[in-house]
């Protein structure tokens, strides 16, 4: 089963490991304390959006607009074929194993976590509401 979480967060019982689905390690914190603080326990930048992609969603406020680009352009990169294996592979071992995914992102309706969220359940992954 796959939770989608926000990194940083309390984990919940039985969450299994953590993949931090981020481009970057949290600013300020040192590599031996990410489990222990509840970021990650497996860094996976590959189904984080590029560099590219986050600078240009960084370089202004969000309107519904800009949100339909980022996503349109997210699940393009998601479907290159190395992220769309990693994909199915994740919702194949949803089936026999917890774990969670997950990014920093306060509001998680403008983060690419939710739209991961529709990806893994669309590869047919078991997603935990």
């Amino acid at each position: 089963m796959i939770r989608v979480v926000r990194l940083g967060a309390p984990r919940a019982k039985n969450e299994g490991p953590r993949l931090g689905t981020v481009r970057r390690p949290p600013r300020g914190v040192s590599k031996r304390d990410y489990a222990r603080l509840d970021y990650y326990d497996v860094w996976l930048p590959d189904l984080a959006p590029t560099a590219a992609l986050v600078s240009w969603a960084q370089s202004e406020p969000w309107s519904d607009r800009r949100w339909a680009q980022f996503a349109r352009r997210y699940r393009a990169e998601m479907r290159a074929p190395a992220a769309a294996r990693l994909l199915a592979l994740l919702a194949a071992l949803s089936h026999t194993a917890n774990f969670s995914v997950g990014c920093y992102c306060e509001d998680q309706s403008r983060c690419h976590r939710s739209l991961l969220r529709e990806l893994l359940s669309a590869a047919g992954g078991e997603i935990k509401n």
